[in-house]
């Protein structure tokens, strides 16, 4: 290749790259933001930048997390597009895609989905996309939506923790199918049942198994249930959010073998932690639905292996401290969120390692499949036409995780003092290092993406 106009702007090479056909050594080729060449290490390809990753560094797509509450505008003391994606880029993620919720307005018709733009622009350090939602009343907005490049709409069973997001019921669910089924859209579902979590214990004081009875896995079982029978009567695509109980996942393998549509998530936290471990008072950990017993964590490891559950993907749910209520430690009144948007690759590469699995594994959770869930046709993979989207990945270095070093807004995580394994030293968007002072992050729409 001579020089000039077949010069590439840039050529990455190492030993180790996560590639669509397993680990392999290669030199891989940037040119105006895509991958356009997959070498030998030794090829010669010129380029205006050659970056050399050392032997203990190995070469990742960027990661894709499709589950982000950004909370601008409207809360953004809680967080912010500049504070998130900052957050994000230093975890090795590239893409996420917005909740439509905790903002104010909620991303329900399109002027929401316009305000949310108009904020977002100029402030990202990764490539974002919005979800939009439904709730009761907008099901004539969806279409709109979908129209403005939304990538699918997320509904919760039960109240969603903010008034202004409010629940569907079953009848509503189902109408909201039957118009997503006329444009093949995708209904993401926050799935516990609300009279399952009115007939149990309320939640109240200091000790985490309490808070753990008043949303019970049966609330999730039930729920999970009647979306799989609504998608099996409508044919429409269903997606199960932050999937915490395992006993829901014979329904999913089993709804899966009879052609019904439906995929399924989990997050870091159901696979870090357990029940069993969390202290009295530590609301840090405090999430719906919530982390549950040591026995289920691995059974949900199993299900992530047997490929029942797709991705892995943060739920990044972050609030300011005093929401967190230290002062009293009571899991009743605290908000239920994990923030952990950084730390996702780590929390997930230290637990997966010690089971067997490989980084091939946790870039298929991480990266392939959530980008296929969102339709993001250039994202989530190191191959020809892809974005040129890379997390250089050092999976033998550990860190103990101090929050002074996270970049989302407010310094609190569950994963604060515990050591990780797997550093990510630099995140590339579309073959342009991240480095946290200028935004370059694009505004995606689905189907253009």
């Amino acid at each position: 290749m001579g020089s000039g106009m077949n010069e590439l702007d840039l050529v990455v090479r190492a030993k180790r790259v996560i590639t669509t056909a397993g680990e392999v050594a290669r030199a891989v080729g940037v040119r105006d933001g895509r991958i356009v060449a997959l070498e030998p290490l030794d090829a010669d390809l010129p380029a205006a930048r050659v970056v050399d990753l050392t032997g203990d560094e190995a070469l990742l797509p960027g990661l894709v997390d499709t589950h982000v509450h950004v909370n601008e505008p409207g809360r953004t003391e809680w967080e912010g597009f500049a504070t998130a994606t900052r957050a994000a880029a230093a975890g090795g993620i590239t893409t996420l895609v917005d909740m439509p919720l905790n903002s104010v307005p909620p991303t329900v018709d399109t002027p929401s989905l316009e305000v949310k733009r108009k904020t977002a622009e100029g402030q990202c350090h990764i490539d974002v996309g919005f979800w939009g939602g439904a709730v009761p009343g907008n099901t004539a907005e969806l279409r709109g939506l979908h129209d403005a490049g939304v990538f699918g709409f997320k509904c919760f069973l039960l109240h969603s923790g903010v008034d202004e997001f409010p629940p569907l019921d079953a009848a509503g669910v189902e109408a909201a199918l039957r118009e997503l089924g006329t444009f093949d859209g995708l209904l993401i579902v926050h799935a516990e049942d609300s009279d399952a979590i009115d007939h149990a214990p309320t939640a109240h004081g200091e000790h985490y198994h309490d808070f753990l009875a008043s949303r019970p896995r049966g609330a999730e079982n039930v729920a999970i249930a009647q979306v799989i029978e609504l998608a099996r009567w409508t044919g429409t695509r269903v997606h199960i959010l932050h999937l915490s109980s395992s006993d829901a996942l014979p329904l999913i393998a089993s709804a899966r073998r009879d052609g019904v549509r439906v995929t399924a998530e989990t997050c870091p936290h159901y696979l870090s932690f357990c029940a069993e471990e969390i202290p009295d008072g530590a609301t840090q950990f405090k999430c719906c639905p919530p982390i549950r017993e040591a026995g289920n964590r691995e059974l949900l490891w199993q299900g992530l292996a047997e490929g029942v559950i797709d991705c892995v993907v943060s739920d990044h749910s972050p609030c300011t401290v005093d929401l967190k209520r230290f002062d009293i430690g009571d899991f009743g009144v605290a908000w239920g969120g994990i923030a952990s948007v950084q730390l996702g690759l780590p929390a997930i590469w230290t637990q997966a390692r010690p089971r067997g699995h490989s980084l091939s594994d946790v870039v298929r959770w991480m990266a392939e499949r959530p980008a296929e869930l969102a339709g993001l046709r250039h994202k989530g993979r190191i191959a020809l036409g892809y974005d040129a989207d890379f997390c250089v990945f050092a999976p033998d270095e550990a860190f103990v995780v101090d929050t002074a070093r996270l970049h989302h807004r407010n310094p609190v995580t569950p994963y604060a003092g515990r050591p990780l394994a797997g550093m990510v030293r630099s995140t590339w968007l579309r073959g342009t290092e991240i480095t946290g002072d200028q935004p370059i992050g694009r505004l995606l729409e689905r189907g253009a993406a």
